[in-house]
């Protein structure tokens, strides 16, 4: 499974949603690996901590090889890095993707990235892809070489803007680049329940017939103390609410994908598909 965690909005928490969700998967065993496509590298930081600026490869190293051609390449595999958590490994960020996102657009590479991560889809039960704050070159990697796409979403009305041209990109990507593509669901985060917007926002996307997920996401302070400690939440605070939060909305996809896999509706929601 490749899930690329999507919005070109920034600030929707794409790192923190992609990273905890990475790390519940590792602890409970699956061999899951996080793909750092931002040139900011909060996921990079997030996963390493003080390792992030240690040597290491990066993807700048395996983009570099792209354009390179060499008759002795290097496997994908050689590029990622272990993480201090069990069953977690992460192909780092890098300052330098943005300026190798435009060469490799000028020599048309858009494939690539599907065909490094074919090269590793046995050796991980899950692939989960962090992406920029917008629908560039990198971004549009990643969408056509995953499987599904999750959509972070906060309740406010310039994000709902955005959020209907986001499902129009990823239907003509579906059309265009990858048919299999399919949207997982909205995740609702930094949700705020007592608030009066956003339970209105997030009841009329549903009455619209979009995918919201039924796991939403509180705002904590707990996410700010995560970041700063580099440790996701299931290892920082494993019985806090909004950890408990990621765990119920990991369950559901878990859930949806296997009713999906077995072909079974069973009530619940299919993957949404844009049309």
């Amino acid at each position: 499974m490749k899930r690329v965690v999507f919005n070109q909005k920034g600030g929707v928490g794409k790192s923190t949603i992609t990273c905890n969700l990475a790390a519940i998967s590792a602890a409970r065993g699956k061999r899951t690996l996080v793909i750092d496509l931002d040139p900011q590298g909060n996921s990079t930081q997030y996963l390493l901590g003080a390792g992030a600026s240690e040597p290491g490869p990066t993807l700048a190293d395996m983009f570099e090889q792209m354009l390179h051609f060499k008759l002795v390449m290097k496997k994908t595999g050689e590029f990622v890095r272990e993480t201090p958590f069990e069953n977690l490994s992460v192909l780092a960020s890098h300052p330098s993707l943005g300026e190798l996102a435009g060469k490799l657009e000028s020599r048309h590479k858009i494939y690539k990235l599907r065909e490094a991560l074919d090269e590793v889809t046995d050796e991980y039960d899950a692939i989960y892809i962090d992406t920029p704050p917008a629908l560039n070159f990198l971004t549009l990697s990643a969408l056509i070489a995953a499987d599904t796409c999750l959509i972070p979403f906060d309740c406010d009305d310039f994000a709902r803007r955005a959020l209907y041209t986001l499902i129009e990109n990823v239907a003509e990507i579906r059309a265009d680049h990858n048919a299999d593509l399919a949207i997982e669901g909205i995740v609702i985060n930094q949700f705020q329940p007592r608030a009066n917007l956003p339970q209105k926002i997030v009841n009329e996307l549903i009455e619209e017939g979009l995918p919201v997920l039924a796991a939403c996401l509180s705002s904590s302070v707990k996410v700010k103390e995560s970041h700063e400690q580099a440790l996701p939440l299931i290892h920082l605070v494993p019985n806090h609410k909004l950890t408990l939060e990621y765990e119920a909305l990991y369950k559901e996809l878990e859930r949806a994908m296997r009713k999906s896999k077995s072909g079974s509706t069973g009530g619940s929601r299919k993957r949404w598909v844009p049309v």
